[in-house]
């Protein structure tokens, strides 16, 4: 005797090797015997052999017409049985009412199981749901295999390549065009990004890195609405300044500018006047909302995304030739000590004399110049020279704050696109760098300028009871972060009390935030915490510090993947296949010459900071990936280069795909490495 049961799911038949009243022992082919209940044994047969009836059994079941069946079968609740009897003839055997059974089993959508053997034919209507849903079912499945087959020869579809980015990085995972390249890479066993590299969908390194960035933080584009500046609702009055800027020539918003008056007075004015785009734009109004959505604005070499439309910006920069609505700080100082006696902060028009650029002086106005050993020629040489003369003091006294002197061991890399118009860059322009070294007269001139206003600025706003958003560093050690709170705490970094971002109102939606509350400050002075926009714990400000924070950091990290692609376009447009470098750590090295960390093979046991000269050996802008092997070592230590100056290497790291090509697995698939850390 011979018997076919259920186990979990799964239909069973074997030898009874002995039967009581409540359950039943089986000996299956593979020689396993096991305790089956009686409730589950479905069917008792003599012939043919259990192997043979489930054979016969699943071969006859798929000639069974569900249609036909369903048609057959009574209303009233039936066994399987029943309905082989109905089916086929009512001499049915074991192999057609096995059939029976494995055909009913896998037809929910048209028989609702109801007990052990026993069923119930769905109404009519749930039926014709059911086959319409498995009708699109396999159409979608035809259209997903068709897209992954164009995948796999070569070819991109267009639905997949209009959904490219949302694909790789945020993904709808029921979505077709998600399965196909899913399908498509398990078929050819690329990785997703090599797949669709080579399939076409993507059209340049560069439009991968600017779509991916505009796909995350700007995905309905990053034009502006039709948006006029205010005008600023009071009169203010004319400053009796001559005001500098001091920028790059490309730089359209310019935030700063300075004036010196009373020199050879004994007490020197020092201002600092600050674009005042506070005094027109007000919390909640159409244009805060488009700056909060921002929160800065994004750069990149030949291009920026504004924070606000280029019409308030030209409203508000402190142009060459225009009187200016500013918030000025004055600070009175000792001519002879440089003391800081005491500081005055105004709301005024403010006479911008000139613009000074860094790319037309830096070599003009140096510190020799600057302290008379050389003839001057440009503009505002005294003013000039008493502000390179309190900038060195000023950083001095921050020096003995932080307990060690800031130190710039490397420069600062400028990117000029050669013929750009200012147009967005396609990724195919001729690419220049040159460097800048830090800390050269006119940087540390603008540099302590703003450090002495922010920190200023912070102080006053902590004395009156207004609340500012602050940026503190805890102290220098290893690890230890620069934060944003509304708490006036030590930059340990800076070396000053408390520091806050307000310098910088066109650009960063923080210093705009706290130039509302600084204008607060000098129109109301002690009650101003009662006038101020907001007010002590408002949750408004924890909001603007985590979304300016999530933002700022995101923009800084494109900033710094797109530089590097643009470094390795550099390699390629000029031909370098060898560089000197200094060793970091872990085998890697960054160039002397150029913005760029890689790593070089033959390097991991060198010192830190020893000079080799690496070879070249692979570069991958889609990844932006970029390898060396060593080639000989130069020399010893480079001194400057072992200290560790707290910056975190600007390597490449991996790009992570929201692709599961694993359906066990929820890890990302890591697509080699891209973008810089910032």
């Amino acid at each position: 005797m011979f018997a076919l049961f259920e186990d979990a799911g799964k239909f069973l038949a074997g030898r009874v090797m002995s039967q009581a009243e409540a359950s039943v022992q089986i000996e299956l082919d593979s020689g396993k015997r096991v305790k089956v209940k009686s409730a589950h044994v479905l069917l008792q047969f003599e012939q043919p052999a259990p192997a043979q009836l489930l054979a016969q059994a699943q071969a006859l079941s798929q000639e069974i017409d569900l249609d036909l069946a369903w048609e057959f079968a009574p209303e009233d609740e039936f066994g399987f049985a029943d309905l082989a009897r109905d089916y086929f003839d009512a001499r049915a055997g074991a192999v057609q009412q096995a059939a029976a059974l494995l055909r009913l089993f896998e037809a929910p959508h048209y028989f609702r199981r109801v007990g052990k053997g026993r069923f119930k034919k769905a109404p009519q209507e749930t039926v014709k749901a059911a086959l319409l849903a498995i009708e699109r079912k396999q159409q979608q499945q035809a259209q997903i295999e068709a897209w992954a087959a164009e995948l796999a020869a070569g070819q991109c579809p267009a639905p997949v390549r209009e959904q490219l980015y949302k694909i790789l990085f945020k993904p709808d995972k029921n979505a077709l065009e998600y399965k196909a390249v899913v399908e498509a890479s398990k078929r050819t066993q690329q990785s997703p990004l090599d797949l669709l590299k080579a399939a076409g969908a993507i059209d340049s390194p560069y439009q991968f890195h600017w779509r991916r960035f505009l796909f995350e933080h700007f995905p309905k584009g990053y034009g502006f609405p039709a948006l006029t500046a205010p005008p600023i609702p009071e009169t203010l009055p004319l400053a009796p300044v001559q005001a500098f800027s001091i920028d790059d020539s490309a730089t359209t918003e310019i935030d700063d500018a300075l004036s010196v008056q009373g020199l050879g007075s004994g007490t020197v004015v020092f201002g600092v006047h600050i674009a005042a785009p506070g005094l027109a734009i007000a919390p909640g109004d159409a244009l805060d909302q488009v700056a909060r959505a921002r929160y800065s604005t994004v750069y990149m070499p030949g291009y920026k995304i504004t924070m606000l439309p280029d019409e308030v910006v030209q409203a508000y920069t402190l142009q060459e030739g225009r009187d200016c609505p500013a918030v000025s700080i004055y600070f009175m100082i000792d001519e002879a000590t440089l003391e800081v006696r005491g500081h005055e902060t105004r709301l005024e028009r403010v006479p911008i004399a000139a613009n000074l650029r860094h790319d037309q002086l830096d070599g003009v106005i140096t510190a020799d110049t600057l302290s008379g050993t050389a003839p001057t020629a440009y503009p505002f040489p005294a003013e000039l020279a008493f502000c390179w003369r309190l900038a060195r003091h000023l950083k001095a006294q921050r020096e003995v704050v932080r307990g060690k002197p800031e130190t710039f061991t490397r420069p600062d890399y400028s990117f000029r696109l050669v013929g750009h118009d200012g147009r967005e860059p396609t990724g195919a322009e001729t690419v220049q760098i040159t460097t800048r070294k830090r800390g050269e007269p006119l940087d540390l001139i603008v540099a302590e300028a703003m450090i002495l206003a922010n920190a200023t600025w912070g102080g006053w706003l902590a004395e009156l009871g207004v609340p500012g958003i602050y940026r503190s560093q805890a102290s220098l050690l290893p690890g230890v972060k620069v934060r944003m709170s509304t708490k006036p705490l030590p930059h340990a970094g800076m070396g000053v009390k408390q520091y806050t971002w307000a310098t910088s109102p066109l650009r960063r939606y923080v210093d705009l935030v706290n130039q509302w509350q600084i204008i607060a400050c000098a129109r109301h002075g002690r009650t101003a915490a009662l006038a101020a926009p907001f007010k002590p714990k408002d949750a408004e400000l924890f909001s603007v510090i985590s979304g300016f924070d999530a933002a700022y950091s995101a923009y800084n990290d494109f900033q710094h993947g797109i530089e590097r692609y643009w470094t390795l376009r550099y390699l390629s447009q000029n031909d370098v296949k060898e560089l000197t470098a200094t060793v970091l750590k872990d085998g890697l090295v960054r160039a002397d010459a150029l913005p760029l960390v890689l790593r070089a093979t033959g390097t991991e046991n060198l010192p830190r900071g020893a000079h080799v000269r690496v070879r070249i050996t692979a570069v991958d802008e889609l990844t932006l990936d970029a390898h060396a092997k060593l080639v000989e070592r130069l020399d010893e230590i480079v001194p400057e280069a072992v200290e560790d100056d707290g910056e975190e290497e600007d390597t490449a790291g991996p790009i992570a795909l929201a692709i599961e090509l694993d359906d066990g697995d929820h890890a990302p698939v890591q697509a080699g490495p891209a973008g810089a850390a910032a």
